[in-house]
């Protein structure tokens, strides 16, 4: 799901525009391509009027967020990546944990542009890698997915297992206590949720908060991490929204 920047509830839920009903209906829609038509009547489920719908559809094509074609409207290449990587927090791609980490190091003696590196940078959270120090990225090898381009170029990497305590080096990693107090915020605000507008809203948060779930093995795992409670609830939410998107956007 997607939201935009602007304007935030005191829980940091951000509320629903048009952008952000019709980004988060394609985004969780597979394939995410859908009419005219039904994301209008998925507008109006949250209240959004015809005419909002269409002048957000049409900025949205005009910014390169969509593609239309046949009055259809479905994400571009940028979004469908954004997509995916979705997808991936919500059902991760895991391989038995032998104890050892990847380690990636920032190689090349050439100076390295702000584009260079933020493009790095990004491409690391995406890989859930945590940066030790400057230029030094790790995590345990227990994700199997692609690495792209940019980390490739830009970096050397390597296996190994560290001396000190793993456990230990997890938690300077990532702030897994903040984490995880996030996490069942998140899971409270959804108990309390009362109607779709609301449940939509907290639904693309916890999606956001998936995004940025590092998916430690669990011997590296605080006890009581909400991580799996967090996507089962996720899981259960999408398949009710699934339901009503449907009826109202095909109907």
């Amino acid at each position: 799901m997607e939201h935009d920047d602007a304007g935030e509830t005191p829980l940091g839920l951000r509320p629903l525009t048009a952008r952000s009903v019709v980004l988060s209906t394609l985004l969780g829609h597979h394939p995410p391509r859908l009419p005219a038509r039904a994301l209008v009547r998925v507008g109006e489920l949250f209240g959004i009027a015809e005419g909002t719908v269409r002048v957000a559809l049409s900025r949205m094509v005009a910014a390169g967020d969509l593609r239309q074609r046949d009055g259809t409207y479905g994400l571009t290449e940028r979004l469908l990546e954004r997509q995916a990587r979705q997808d991936e927090s919500r059902v991760p791609r895991t391989v038995p944990w032998t104890g050892d980490w990847e380690i990636a190091l920032v190689s090349g003696a050439e100076p390295r542009t702000a584009t260079e590196r933020a493009a790095l940078r990004q491409a690391m959270a995406g890989l859930r890698l945590g940066e030790l120090r400057e230029g030094s990225w790790l995590r345990p090898a227990n994700l199997d997915r692609p690495r792209p381009a940019v980390a490739t170029e830009q970096c050397t990497w390597l296996t190994g297992t560290p001396d000190a305590d793993p456990r230990a080096l997890a938690g300077r990693l990532w702030d897994l206590a903040g984490w995880s107090a996030r996490a069942r915020t998140l899971l409270t605000a959804l108990d309390g949720a009362a109607t779709p507008a609301g449940r939509f809203t907290v639904s693309a948060a916890i999606l956001r908060h998936l995004l940025t779930d590092p998916l430690l093995p669990e011997p590296l795992l605080p006890e009581d991490w909400p991580g799996p409670e967090l996507r089962a609830r996720y899981g259960g939410f999408e398949a009710e929204l699934s339901a009503l998107l449907r009826r109202h956007a095909e109907g």
